[in-house]
């Protein structure tokens, strides 16, 4: 890989959002489909507490949170890759046709290849 030709590319790249704070919470409870009330009830405690944590103004232990909503948070370390990087946005980027074509295509090489082998 260039250097060069990478750091370019890099800044060429949308930030990917970072959720922070309140804001894992809330979506964490709003991926689970509960309300702030179903989420307090569940971790036995109070809806106005979990209002403060979605707002920023306490902290609770995420893992708690997430774990109530019926989620899974996990966290890996990993070389950074930026062609892959890259590759996922542009693949992101397309639309759910677009990548349904895509993948429709991707089936029928692999099929074809497959033929030819038999």
């Amino acid at each position: 890989m260039n250097p060069g030709r990478d750091s370019a590319d890099a800044r060429r790249l949308p930030a990917a959002p970072i959720m922070r704070g309140g804001h894992l919470v809330q979506e964490a409870r709003l991926r689970a489909g509960l309300s702030q009330k179903a989420l307090a009830q569940r971790m036995g405690t109070s809806q106005s507490l979990i209002a403060r944590w979605e707002q920023g103004k306490v902290s609770p232990r995420y893992e708690s949170v997430v774990r109530a909503c019926g989620l899974d948070l996990s966290v890996g370390i990993y070389n950074y890759d930026l062609e892959a990087d890259i590759l996922i946005r542009e693949r992101l980027a397309l639309s759910v046709e677009e990548r349904a074509r895509t993948m429709v295509d991707h089936v029928n090489r692999v099929t074809q290849l497959l033929a030819t082998e038999s």
